[in-house]
């Protein structure tokens, strides 16, 4: 019987084959993770903004007007409902008009408590300075 020829291996076919075996990554995987990190850095740069009320007002002529851009926070939404109410406004009129929860609140009350942009009546009852 002759003797049986065996097939020369290469050596890239060996990389190859411990690469998969041992679950090792190439450029093509690490491009797409890569392409994929870029992606979702986009949509979190342009995801994050906060919420926007545009001001229109008229400039000279009423055909030409300018908008303006004014970004409105949950602290300038907390502070307007208690400039709305001269006598003072109440924890619950507050959370009623924002929609915001209970601790959210806490904590804007406290912060403009602190900044001196209202004032505590008694317990619950908040007045602009």
């Amino acid at each position: 019987m002759p003797a049986r020829k065996t097939k020369s291996v290469s050596f890239d076919a060996m990389v190859k084959f411990f690469m998969k075996q041992y679950n090792i990554p190439t450029r093509k995987d690490l491009e797409l993770v890569l392409t994929r990190l870029d992606r979702i850095e986009t949509l979190l740069r342009g995801g994050t903004r906060a919420p926007v009320r545009r001001i229109v007002s008229s400039a000279g002529s009423s055909s030409r007007s300018i908008s303006q851009r004014r970004v409105v926070t949950a602290t300038d939404m907390v502070c307007e409902v208690v400039q709305q109410s001269p006598k003072g406004v109440g924890f619950k009129e507050i959370q009623a008009a924002t929609g915001f929860d209970d601790k959210k609140i806490r904590n804007i009350i406290y912060r403009l408590d602190k900044n001196k942009k209202i004032k505590r009546i008694r317990r619950g009852i908040y007045t602009t300075r």
